[in-house]
């Protein structure tokens, strides 16, 4: 089978299409015929991060196929049943080959109404924005958000989550990206790099602040976060949290929240794969029965995926990219 891997560390350019053995099922798992492979940050994180050549490992951790082969202990799943699912990230089988093999619990059952290309953009993204607004936040309808870096895939299923919750997004993001944006839903779009973001969401909200943040950037955009959340706000953090010498305790009452999705995956903690399970039957529901859109899709092929791993790096893709194997 074709696979992308790391030929060379430290280096999105080292990673290289070879032909490698397809991989057979242990108990209770499936072998999937890849159909589509969503790209992520973590893709060229890993790739730039490791230290020495690994053709073991085949990245793409957002995964939609066909059931191909089960292995001994499997009742839920047979072969032809289309599925998606987030990759393990100890599970060196992932989507950017023809092949790849996950554990049989972890994978949701495609909704005809779904295309095999938009459910390979879902896991990464959509699972962590389910979790951040629906069970994190639990938001309550009326009150206001403010979700940063909304033209990436978290971002732009989050706004939709938070439009179906009922509430008022204020968003950040390129001023190339705004009418996206505008059009998943959100109601005050702020460029960025033309004006800050933190007090334009006091002006927007009469200087009371956001009932919650979803803070997706980093450390130092958190921080500042922490001044516009009002009175018992709640903030859901994704990539780095607030500076904690810098939050006034008991003077706003305020929650923090912690987005480590792919940590359900490594844990050993069953009861929390089978939340995220039930994560990704949730979203399939809402993606079949268009209550949420996919973002905007980029389709590629197997080959292109280095080069637009690194457009992501340099934060130049809009929505979300997916390689296409059949």
């Amino acid at each position: 089978m074709r696979a992308l891997v790391i030929q060379e560390p430290k280096s999105i350019n080292g990673l290289k299409i070879i032909d490698k053995k397809i991989p057979e099922p242990q108990k209770g798992e499936v072998r999937i015929k890849v159909l589509a492979a969503g790209l992520n940050p973590s893709d060229f994180q890993y790739a730039l991060n490791n230290e020495v050549a690994n053709e073991e490992r085949v990245l793409g951790i957002d995964v939609c196929g066909i059931v191909d082969e089960v292995g001994s202990n499997v009742k839920n799943l047979k072969v032809g049943d289309r599925v998606y699912y987030l990759r393990s990230l100890n599970n060196v089988h992932g989507g950017f080959a023809e092949y790849a093999i996950t554990s049989a619990d972890l994978v949701s059952i495609v909704p005809e109404e779904v295309p095999s290309h938009v459910a390979g953009v879902v896991p990464g993204a959509g699972f962590t924005a389910y979790q951040a607004i629906i069970q994190k936040l639990r938001p309550v309808s009326g009150r206001t958000i403010l979700i940063h870096g909304d033209a990436g895939g978290v971002g732009s299923f989050a706004i939709q989550l938070a439009k179906m919750s009922g509430l008022t997004i204020i968003s950040s993001c390129l001023q190339k990206d705004m009418a996206y944006v505008r059009s998943l839903g959100a109601d005050k779009v702020i460029d960025f790099t033309a004006k800050d973001v933190h007090e334009e969401t006091m002006k927007f909200t009469n200087q009371r602040g956001v009932d919650y943040v979803l803070s997706t950037v980093g450390s130092e955009i958190a921080t500042k976060d922490l001044d516009v959340l009002a009175l018992g706000g709640e903030m859901a953090v994704t990539a780095g949290f607030p500076a904690f010498d810098k939050w006034r305790f008991y003077e706003k009452g305020l929650s923090i929240h912690e987005l480590a999705t792919g940590l359900a995956l490594t844990s050993g903690d069953s009861q929390a794969e089978e939340n995220l399970k039930m994560i990704g039957n949730e979203v399939a529901k809402l993606l079949a029965n268009k209550k949420i859109k996919p973002p905007k899709i980029t389709k590629i092929k197997l080959e292109d995926v280095p080069d637009y791993l690194e457009k992501m790096k340099n934060g130049k893709i809009t929505g979300k990219v997916v390689a296409e194997l059949y």
